[in-house]
């Protein structure tokens, strides 16, 4: 068991591939996983699929309960993998009061990759339509805050194998 429990939470707008790599992740670290999205109340996910960008006070019970889930993964010993929008620094901010040690993976990617990605993935209730809101919501991660931005043009493997590397991660 760890010292300290590490929370990496794969954060950036949607399409950007955060399910892909915190899945990558979690594979070689051998940590929990959670996507961000199960954490969402039924009312979230209905306005989403509605076309309708969430507010704030939409957002704050839901980053509350994967805040308080990482903490809960903490006590126990656990470290884990967390796909999260994390839009604004706020978001961030609320999240690093999870117990243990929490740093961010910033993907970044081509607007037109991304959209693209949209359109062909399936199962998922984030509408193309909402994009334009996600970009003009983010604030991107800061050099002050705990982790790193990636571009994600690599393949999925090394961009992994990137995140592990810079953030001096044990692979298994």
């Amino acid at each position: 068991m760890e010292a300290q429990p590490h929370h990496v939470v794969v954060m950036g707008i949607s399409g950007s591939g955060k399910t892909t790599i915190a899945t990558r992740l979690t594979e070689r670290l051998g940590w929990v996983f959670a996507e961000a999205d199960d954490f969402h109340p039924a009312a979230n996910i209905a306005k989403m699929t509605a076309g309708t960008a969430l507010t704030d006070e939409d957002r704050w019970p839901w980053l509350e309960a994967m805040r308080d889930w990482m903490t809960l993964q903490a006590q126990a010993g656990r470290s884990t993998v967390v796909t999260c929008s994390a839009l604004k620094r706020s978001y961030r901010d609320l999240l690093t009061g999870a117990e243990g040690r929490v740093r961010f993976v910033h993907l970044l990617g081509d607007t037109d990759l991304i959209l693209e990605r949209m359109k062909t993935r399936s199962g998922h209730f984030m509408p193309e339509s909402l994009l334009p809101s996600q970009i003009s919501t983010l604030e991107p991660l800061e050099p002050d805050e705990a982790g790193l931005r990636i571009q994600n043009t690599g393949t999925p493997d090394d961009v992994t194998t990137d995140v592990i590397d810079q953030l001096g991660l044990p692979s298994n």
